[in-house]
């Protein structure tokens, strides 16, 4: 008898993503100001800015683009280098103020690092 293989959903992950749509009721992106999306996996971080009422990413940065990938990976200065290349190019196509989307994720280690490094580089939030 072959077994079935469950795709299962951890905990963790439950409370993740009931924290994500509590964040995400609240936060909206629009064209003046859009949403600064931030997602982590183990080995990568990606960043994304979203404008909510069109449905469009505007500006994406992650560790795994070529230049970045092979010297940080998901590591905080790789989580640093995300935040300094979404707001540069963020701010070269005009979008100074953004609304920062956690996405579900705490408050603190890499997703603080994309945060504050963005932050340093000109984007306001």
């Amino acid at each position: 008898m072959a077994t079935k293989i469950r795709r299962t959903t951890s905990e963790k992950q439950k409370i993740r993503f009931k924290r994500k749509a509590r964040i995400r009721g609240k936060v909206l992106g629009t064209s003046e100001r859009p949403r600064l999306m931030v997602f982590r996996s183990n080995q990568h971080m990606y960043a994304q800015l979203v404008d909510d009422v069109k449905g469009h990413t505007l500006v994406a940065a992650s560790t795994s683009e070529s230049d970045v990938r092979e010297k940080l990976n998901g590591s905080i200065k790789g989580a640093k280098s995300v935040g300094e290349m979404i707001a540069k190019r963020a701010l070269a196509k005009n979008f100074s103020k953004v609304v920062f989307d956690r996405s579900g994720y705490l408050y603190h280690g890499r997703i603080k690092a994309v945060a504050d490094a963005a932050r340093e580089a000109g984007l306001k939030f």
